[in-house]
């Protein structure tokens, strides 16, 4: 059986390739010609990404009906680190154009039976809750009951890279019993979401789905799995290079090289610079690193501090680099013949601002094909 899609904001196609070969693509959008350039080396020349702002998408774009509307839809306004505009930013109020497309599709009898939106976990919280109240709201009124998971990318990848995934089905689509709890449960029910719902008036919280969902089996993948030995597109620091960023370490960090230089073996972590204050209230860049066999979270580059480095220390040396953009494509779960732009900056934005596929995969193995497939919804035709 063969299920349909439309990918909004789809960047490099990242939902497509984590919901795999059991699903066909009906129409793709991204406002970023580079990022449809790599999507269209990737996927071919059918069903082409049409690349154009959201905001000029009309329903006479979409073909067909189709089962699932994906979106990753920015999330700069909504992080921690964003201006705090949410959902009336530039940037993440583009949530609305497309929530248009899915409301017009409903007027013409075509709704999708699914609605999956990606986020950052800061979608919970900005502007005191009131911009997760406005996507449930938005939701409740075209129709659809929802429910929300917390996934950690780590669970599949050697990420650190938690993220909101607000999975809507159509009313009078039929959820197993099995699919759904009464009542939250770890490890994708955060304290955070369990807060962010218990916010909601009561007329949203009656469309409310505590979704049901195992967790997957054991990561058997670390950092050291996805490293490259000599990448093509990034060079080894001089020891010079090594020496400044080590002197860039506060006191706890040094302890953390020390303590993988007396391991005995080949250790690897990463680093980011940041920007701390001092004992004396003066902001100066800090590095920083984790050696817990995972990566920080990937970042689209917005000058050189976004962007992750790689350390490799054994008893005797310690080596360090930029992340390679390969490396990155593996942090995201994307197989090594995924075809990455040749510039080092589009390939790292592209893949820091994509979503992981591992957990497209499981999103879609454990709920949104189960309910698609049940016979309620789609009888089994006649022999």
């Amino acid at each position: 059986m063969t299920r349909t899609f439309y990918e909004f904001f789809a960047g490099g196609g990242m939902a497509r390739a984590g919901l795999g070969h059991g699903w066909h693509c009906l129409f793709a959008n991204d406002f970023d010609h580079k990022k449809a350039t790599t999507y269209k080396r990737n996927w071919g020349s059918t069903n082409q990404i049409l690349c154009d702002d959201v905001r000029n998408v009309t329903t006479a774009d979409l073909p067909g009906t189709a089962d699932l509307a994906w979106a990753s839809f920015p999330c700069q306004d909504l992080s921690l680190a964003g201006g705090g505009a949410g959902l009336k930013g530039e940037r993440s109020g583009t949530f609305w154009p497309f929530w248009r497309l899915v409301t017009g599709l409903a007027d013409e009898g075509r709704p999708p039976a699914i609605i999956a939106l990606e986020n950052v976990c800061g979608a919970l919280t900005s502007h005191g809750g009131s911009d997760f109240k406005a996507l449930c709201g938005a939701m409740a009124g075209a129709g659809y009951k929802y429910g929300a998971l917390i996934v950690d990318a780590a669970l599949f990848v050697p990420q650190s890279r938690p993220r909101l995934l607000l999975l809507a089905v159509r009313d009078g689509v039929p959820v197993g019993p099995s699919l759904r709890v009464a009542a939250p449960a770890p490890p994708f029910h955060s304290r955070a979401l369990r807060t962010a719902v218990n916010g909601l008036p009561d007329e949203l919280k009656r469309h409310w789905v505590w979704w049901s969902l195992q967790p997957p089996q054991p990561r058997n993948i670390g950092l050291a799995d996805v490293v490259e030995s000599d990448p093509p597109d990034v060079s080894w620091h001089t020891p010079e290079q090594t020496a400044k960023l080590l002197a860039m370490m506060s006191d706890v960090n040094l302890e953390k090289v020390r303590a993988a230089r007396s391991r005995g073996r080949t250790v690897v972590g990463t680093i980011y610079k940041r920007t701390r204050r001092d004992a004396a209230g003066r902001k100066v860049q800090r590095a920083e690193a984790r050696f817990d066999g995972i990566a920080g979270c990937l970042r689209t580059p917005a000058g050189g501090s976004s962007r992750q480095l790689v350390i490799v220390v054994t008893r005797d040396r310690v080596r360090s680099r930029l992340i390679s953009t390969r490396e990155t494509a593996r942090l995201m779960g994307l197989p090594d013949d995924y075809v990455l732009p040749e510039n080092y900056n589009e390939a790292y934005h592209l893949t820091g601002d994509g979503v992981v596929v591992p957990v497209v995969r499981f999103l879609s193995d454990r709920l949104l094909e189960p309910i698609l497939d049940d016979p309620a919804l789609r009888p089994p035709r006649a022999a």
